[in-house]
């Protein structure tokens, strides 16, 4: 009886840890994304800053 107890305690932890496992991979996923998408707005503003505004080289 103890061991069948111990046991479903490893499987509760395991289920628990896999799940939030998950979870974390996830947000990991979420966030690249994010970080992603800034960068290419930023890259998107930028080009549209060079566009927009002369070169102030004067050679």
């Amino acid at each position: 009886m103890l061991l069948a107890l111990a046991t479903s305690g490893c499987a509760v932890i395991t289920v628990a840890s896999t799940a939030t496992s998950v979870a974390v991979t996830g947000a990991s996923l979420a966030v690249g994304a994010g970080v992603g998408a800034v960068k290419l707005t930023g890259r998107a503003v930028g080009a549209a800053v060079d566009l927009a505004v002369p070169d102030s080289n004067t050679d």
